[in-house]
């Protein structure tokens, strides 16, 4: 697993990292054993960077990820907080709510400090708000978090926090399917320090190749109970890209993968392989996935003229349904 570093986390992180979403919650259930042999996994295959949050499973997979990182502490940590506001509004984002939610979140990993904590894709008007990095600021003064960042759903939004100097990362989807971010974000980023967490990498699984026009999803999986944006933002959910189209043009992708390795390997070493990427955090539901998902980092650079028909792809299938959304 190669690594890059990040100025403003001031560390080396790997690649390819975990995300921890599906430890929690919304992907179907995952036994508590199956989590700990999917973090272990992704360990042993050199994944340093853990990306979780306090909203899955309620708390559920920092927990997980806290057990894991005590046997573990070299390992970086990233959460994320806000969507425990209730209502989820600007108002709620708060110095004493960023308290009560970190103070939290240290219990369920066992930190006294934070690594990484991250606004979990707040309403717009927040960062724009002095209040809210005043507030972040307090957090890293009391000793709560080393460090903060934002998690995005629009490059907007990113372009905003990137104003602000404290600034440590910019979690967002990007993907084969969601190329805006390296038109306006990656290297803007990459200028100032700033650490890019690309997630949704594999469009929540459309760009595995596995999926048909027939695929059944549990029914607590968002994948099945948000295709049109019920629970939270559309773009969540295979990207946003509508469920056929994306079955469509993934088996095109999927075409172009190179002989030994999977679709899902293809487009993960693609990220990775992109300017400005610090790492990308893919989903496992499996021990096996893990494993498979690190090794896409050693995908052998991708030919300039695959690289063209790729980019064909999205604009005549993807570009019309996702470009001026986000």
């Amino acid at each position: 697993m190669h690594t890059n570093h990040v100025p403003r986390l001031g560390r080396d992180i790997s690649a390819i990292g975990l995300g921890c979403w599906q430890l929690g919650a919304d992907w179907g259930d995952v036994a508590d054993d199956t989590a700990t042999a999917i973090l272990d996994a992704a360990y042993d295959a050199g994944v340093t960077f853990f990306d979780t949050a306090d909203v899955y499973g309620d708390g559920r997979s920092e927990r997980s990820v806290g057990e894991f990182r005590a046997r573990h502490p070299e390992v970086f940590v990233a959460t994320k907080m806000g969507r425990r506001a209730s209502p989820h509004e600007a108002s709620e984002y708060t110095l004493d709510n960023f308290r009560a939610w970190t103070d939290r979140s240290r219990t369920n990993l066992g930190m006294d400090t934070l690594d990484l904590v991250q606004l979990h894709c707040p309403p717009t008007s927040v960062y724009s708000d002095p209040a809210t990095y005043d507030a972040l600021a307090v957090l890293v003064d009391e000793g709560r978090i080393a460090r903060w960042g934002v998690s995005v759903e629009t490059c907007d939004e990113a372009l905003e926090a990137l104003r602000h100097p404290g600034l440590a990362s910019i979690q967002i989807i990007v993907n084969l399917f969601r190329r805006k971010p390296l038109e306006l974000v990656t290297q803007a980023a990459a200028d100032a320090g700033v650490a890019i967490i690309a997630r949704v990498p594999l469009a929540s699984g459309l760009l595995s190749g596995k999926y048909d026009e027939h695929t059944q999803f549990a029914a607590n999986d968002h994948r099945n109970f948000n295709r049109d944006g019920a629970a939270f933002s559309v773009g969540e959910t295979f990207s946003g890209v509508p469920y056929d189209v994306g079955v469509a043009a993934a088996r095109e992708v999927a075409s172009y993968t190179p002989s030994g390795w999977s679709t899902a390997q293809f487009a993960l070493g693609w990220l990775t392989q992109q300017p400005g990427i610090s790492t990308v955090i893919p989903g496992a539901r499996t021990p096996e996935q893990a494993h498979a998902n690190a090794a896409a980092a050693e995908l052998p650079a991708i030919a300039s003229g695959t690289l063209d028909e790729l980019e064909g792809i999205y604009d005549r299938e993807i570009r019309a349904h996702v470009h001026d959304a986000w």
